[in-house]
C-alpha cells in the first residue's frame, strides 16, 4: 500500500462515471404504479430496468450540469432523443459485456485491485482510502462485491474496445496528403457583389407576392397555443419550510468540521519489515526483531533515520525518498499505523508498529493543526442542508399527495396550492415548442397541456417532473387553434423577402457577368480587398463553402478567377494569385504527428462504430418504445 500511493495512477474515465453519486430520489416514476412495464429494453433476454434507465438519465443530467455551470437548461435532456441515447448506451455496454464474455476476456484480481485503486473519488489526499471507498459505496446502496463486479465488466468492455482500436491503421501517404491540404496556402484577392445593393431597384409585382404566399403558406403558419396557469412544487422551495434548530446546526458542524476547513495532518516517515499475512510465527518473528534492531540504533542517532530507510525499508516508493510520506490526515492509512502516529509528539520515533503489510518504524516530523472555518460563517449553508435532508425524508409523499391532489381536483388548483402553500403563476402565449418560462418549456408538459382534457375541458394536467425533484401541474385559461395569417397581415414581411431574393438573384447575375468577363481575359474595374493568404486551416474568415471553391479551382495559369454565392447571399469574385507551398520543419513534423494522430482516432472511432453496430445486429434486441 505504501508502494502504491507514491506510484502514478492511470485514472479510467468510464469506471470513474460508476463513482458519480446518484440523486437521492427516483422521482414520481417510482412512487407510482402506472400499469407500465418495468423494463425499457431487452438484450439477448437481459431485461434493463426501469430503475436503472433513470438513474442513468439522472447521472447524465448531473454530469452535464456540473460540465454546463449556469448555461446548463434542463430541457437539453427531457426530450426523445436524448432519452433514446441514454437508453442506446445501456443497451450497448450490455452487448458489449455479452461479447467480451462470448470471447473469453477475463480481468485479474490484481489488475481489478489496481484500477479501484486508482479511482479519484476513493481518494483522500490524493490517496486510497478504503474508509471513504466503503461510504460512497454505501450510499449508492451497493457493497464491495457488487461495485467490483461492475468494474470488473467495465474493464473487460475497454479491453474489448481497444483490441479493436488497435487494429486501426492510417497510411501515411493518406496522412501526409491530408496534412499537406491543410496546410497549403493561396494567396487571394476578395470583391462583393452584395444584393442590398439592387433592393431600392426592386418593386415587387403583386403576382410574385402572391406566389410567393401559396408557396411559403408554412412559414405564416401561427401554432396552437394556450396561456395557462401553474403550481411549481419542488425539493428546494419545499425545504424552506422546514424549521432547524441551533442544536442540529452545532451538531452537524461539529460531526462535519472536515468539510469546513483543513484537518490535522501529520507528515510522517516509515520504515517498513515487510510480512505477508501467510507469513508462519517464526517468519513474523524475524521480522520483529529486524525492526527492533533498527529501532535501537535511531533511539541511539535519530538523524539517521533517511539512511536507514534507504537501506533497510522494504516500501520502495517511500524509501528512495528516505522513508518519508509527506502529511497525512486520518482515514488514509491502516488503523493501527493511524492510532499510534495521531497520539505522537514531533520528532517521537516509535515502533514495532504491527499492520497486515509488517512491522513499521514511524517518525513523526510536523504537526500541522486543524483550521476550520467558525461556525458563523457556515451557519447559513448548514442550515439549507438540514432543511434540504428533513424535506427530502418525506418529499416523495409529498409530491405523491401534490399529484393526488390536482387530479382529484381536476377544476382548480386553488385547493391545491393552499393545501401546500405555493402560488398559482401565469403565462403568456405559449406554444408546443415554447422555451419559455423554462419551468414549463418540457417535453412531457407541453404534451399533456395541449391534451384534449386540459384544451377542451381546462382540467388541471397530472404532476409532471420536469426536472429532478420539481414537479408541476398546469391548467388551459385561453386556448387558440393554429391558423394561417392572411396575406393582407403578412403582405410587408413578403414584400421585403422577395426584394432580398431577387435582390440575391440580380447580384449572383452580375457577379457571373463580371467572372466570365475575367476568365476571358477581359480587364473589369473591380475593387479587389487586400490580398491574404488563406488555407484550410487559417481561412481568415472565409467559410468553409467559399473555401472549398477556392481549393477545388485549376490553376494552371496564375491569376485565376472564380466565383460562389455566399451563405450570406453576396456574390464573392475570388483572384488566386500564387499557391504557397508548406514548408518543413521540426514544428510542421509536431503538427503532423498531431494531424495523423487525429486521423486515426477518427478512424477507430469509426471501426468501433460499425463494430457496434455490428453487434446490435447480431444479438436480440427489444425496446419497449412506449416506456422509455
Amino acid at each position: 500500500m505504501f508502494d502504491f500511493v507514491h506510484r502514478k495512477r492511470t485514472i479510467v474515465q468510464v469506471i470513474l462515471l460508476l463513482a458519480v453519486l446518484p440523486f437521492m430520489f427516483w422521482g414520481m416514476e417510482s412512487y407510482r404504479a402506472d400499469g407500465r412495464e418495468s423494463y425499457v429494453a431487452v438484450v439477448e433476454g437481459e431485461e434493463i430496468q426501469r430503475r436503472e434507465f433513470e438513474q442513468a438519465l439522472r447521472n447524465q443530467h448531473e454530469t452535464m450540469r456540473n460540465m454546463l455551470g449556469d448555461n446548463f437548461d434542463s430541457a437539453l435532456l427531457d426530450n426523445p432523443e436524448m432519452r433514446l441515447a441514454v437508453l442506446d448506451n445501456l443497451i450497448q455496454r450490455k452487448l458489449l459485456k455479452r461479447e467480451a464474455v462470448n470471447v473469453g476476456l477475463t480481468v485479474l484480481d490484481s489488475q481489478l485491485a489496481r484500477e479501484i485503486q486508482s479511482i479519484s473519488a476513493f481518494h483522500d489526499d490524493q490517496k486510497f482510502s478504503y474508509q471513504r471507498y466503503e461510504e460512497l459505496l454505501r450510499r449508492q446502496e451497493m457493497t464491495p462485491a457488487m461495485f467490483e463486479s461492475r468494474v470488473a465488466t467495465e474493464i473487460m468492455q475497454q479491453q474489448l474496445q481497444e483490441a479493436i482500436a488497435k487494429s486501426a491503421m492510417v497510411p501515411e501517404t493518406v496522412a501526409r496528403n491530408v496534412a499537406h491540404l491543410s496546410e497549403v496556402k493561396r494567396e487571394i484577392n476578395q470583391a462583393l457583389i452584395e444584393p442590398k445593393q439592387f433592393v431600392s431597384q426592386i418593386i415587387p409585382e403583386e403576382a410574385a407576392i402572391q406566389s410567393y404566399y401559396d408557396n411559403h403558406q408554412a412559414d405564416f403558419l401561427l401554432p396552437e397555443r394556450v396561456r395557462i396557469e401553474y403550481l411549481v412544487l419542488s425539493l428546494e422551495e419545499w425545504a424552506q419550510q422546514e424549521e432547524v434548530s441551533v442544536d442540529e446546526i452545532k451538531k452537524y458542524f461539529d460531526e462535519h468540521q472536515s468539510e469546513y476547513g483543513q484537518e490535522e495532518e501529520r507528515k510522517a516517515s516509515h520504515i517498513l519489515i515487510a510480512v505477508s499475512g501467510t507469513a508462519s510465527d517464526d517468519e513474523k518473528a524475524v521480522a520483529r526483531g529486524k525492526a527492533e534492531n533498527l529501532l535501537s540504533q535511531l533511539k541511539a542517532e535519530p538523524a539517521k533515520f533517511p539512511e536507514l530507510a534507504g537501506e533497510h525499508s522494504e516500501d520502495p516508493g517511500s524509501a528512495k525518498l528516505g522513508g518519508e510520506l509527506g502529511f497525512l490526515r486520518r482515514g488514509v492509512l491502516v488503523k493501527e499505523f493511524e492510532d499510534e502516529l495521531f497520539q505522537m509528539q514531533p520528532d517521537e520515533i516509535r515502533g514495532p508498529i504491527e499492520t497486515a503489510f509488517g512491522f513499521h518504524i514511524v517518525k513523526l516530523s510536523e504537526i500541522k493543526p486543524a483550521n476550520v472555518a467558525p461556525l458563523e460563517e457556515v451557519r447559513d449553508d448548514i442550515e439549507q442542508i438540514l432543511k434540504r435532508q428533513k424535506a427530502a425524508s418525506n418529499f416523495g409523499e409529498i409530491a405523491e399527495d401534490f399529484s393526488n391532489t390536482v387530479y382529484e381536483q381536476s377544476d382548480t388548483l386553488q385547493l391545491a396550492a393552499e393545501r401546500f402553500g405555493l402560488s398559482i403563476k401565469q403565462s403568456g402565449w405559449v406554444d408546443r415548442k415554447s422555451k419559455e418560462p423554462a419551468i414549463i418549456a418540457n417535453e412531457k408538459l407541453l404534451e399533456v397541456i395541449f391534451s384534449e382534457d386540459a384544451v377542451n375541458d381546462k382540467r388541471n394536467t397530472e404532476a409532471i417532473e420536469v426536472m429532478p425533484d420539481t414537479f408541476v401541474s398546469a391548467r388551459v385559461l385561453e386556448h387558440e387553434s393554429a391558423a394561417i395569417q392572411s396575406l393582407d397581415v403578412v403582405r410587408d414581411e413578403i414584400s421585403e423577402r422577395v426584394k432580398r431574393q431577387l435582390a440575391t438573384e440580380m447580384a449572383e447575375k452580375e457577379g457571373r457577368a463580371k467572372l466570365a468577363l475575367l476568365q476571358a481575359g477581359k480587364d473589369e474595374s473591380i475593387s479587389w480587398g487586400d490580398a491574404k493568404e488563406i488555407s484550410y486551416m487559417q481561412p481568415q474568415g472565409i467559410d468553409i463553402g467559399i473555401l472549398r471553391t477556392i481549393f477545388q479551382t485549376e490553376i494552371d495559369k496564375l491569376p485565376v478567377y472564380t466565383g460562389i454565392v455566399g451563405s450570406d447571399g453576396n456574390f464573392n469574385l475570388i483572384r488566386i494569385n500564387r499557391v504557397i507551398e508548406p514548408t518543413s520543419s521540426d514544428k510542421d513534423k509536431a503538427q503532423y504527428q498531431a494531424l495523423a494522430n487525429q486521423l486515426k482516432q477518427m478512424l477507430v472511432q469509426e471501426e468501433l462504430s460499425s463494430y457496434q453496430l455490428g453487434l446490435r445486429q447480431r444479438y436480440d434486441v427489444k425496446i419497449q418504445e412506449e416506456s422509455y
